[in-house]
């Protein structure tokens, strides 16, 4: 049975920046980060199916996390690769059955299924769309000395987040095409000439890079 909306865990991040804490297993509110993302997607009742991606090192601990019954969406816990990029084209490779594809960071723990919904809603329109909130500080252009070069209008400029959705064969598409680097599955379909949405994100959905974030995170919830 074709599955209509699958879910891309990317989860292979290092931690390097959190001091010693794995954050896809540091604590949040008694549960571990990573299970918060799996809570939300799960309670979406959009999304058919789910795949974790981790690092090679979180694998086991991974698999433990969802063996139990209470993600029953999630249908394999996968090695991602060496770049982010490689992480989402390997959970890619297992969705050959979906007609949407939902990519999210597993360092996200703050995700609601509201806000996937309003992703899925949004990318009717082109095939893709990814959640964002207005840039609020000024932006400076610099060249590698850290000389300004100009000041972009802070109205065109917005601050990407995650979920990212994506129609199957226009993300199919872009990753075959995949010839440099990007930060985000987004700029990948945009270099594939495929048009991408913007829909509103939520400030508190915010990214744990660091110890501080983590804090930020707890008061937040």
């Amino acid at each position: 049975m074709k599955n209509s909306v699958c879910a891309i865990i990317a989860a292979g991040g290092s931690s390097r920046r959190m001091g010693g804490f794995d954050k896809l297993f540091a604590s949040l509110g008694g549960k571990p980060t990573l299970a918060r993302v799996l809570d939300a997607f799960q309670a979406c009742g959009r999304v058919d199916r789910i795949v974790v991606v981790v690092s090679q090192d979180n694998l086991t601990k991974a698999q433990e996390l969802v063996s139990g019954k209470e993600w029953p969406k999630v249908s394999e816990v996968i090695v991602g690769g060496e770049r982010r990029q490689d992480s989402v084209a390997n959970g890619l490779a297992k969705l050959n059955d979906c007609e949407w594809v939902v990519i999210h960071d597993g360092a996200r723990p703050l995700v609601t299924p509201g806000l996937i919904e309003r992703g899925l809603e949004a990318a009717r329109e082109s095939g893709a769309a990814v959640a964002a909130v207005p840039v609020k500080d000024t932006i400076k252009l610099a060249d590698p000395k850290g000389f300004v070069l100009g000041t972009p209008p802070r109205g065109n400029l917005w601050q990407v987040q995650t979920p990212q959705i994506f129609r199957y064969d226009i993300l199919a598409a872009a990753y075959r095409n995949l010839t440099e680097d990007v930060t985000d599955d987004a700029a990948l379909v945009e270099k594939a000439g495929f048009k991408v949405k913007l829909y509103a994100g939520d400030e508190r959905n915010i990214k744990i890079t660091t110890p501080n974030d983590l804090a930020v995170a707890e008061a937040l919830l």
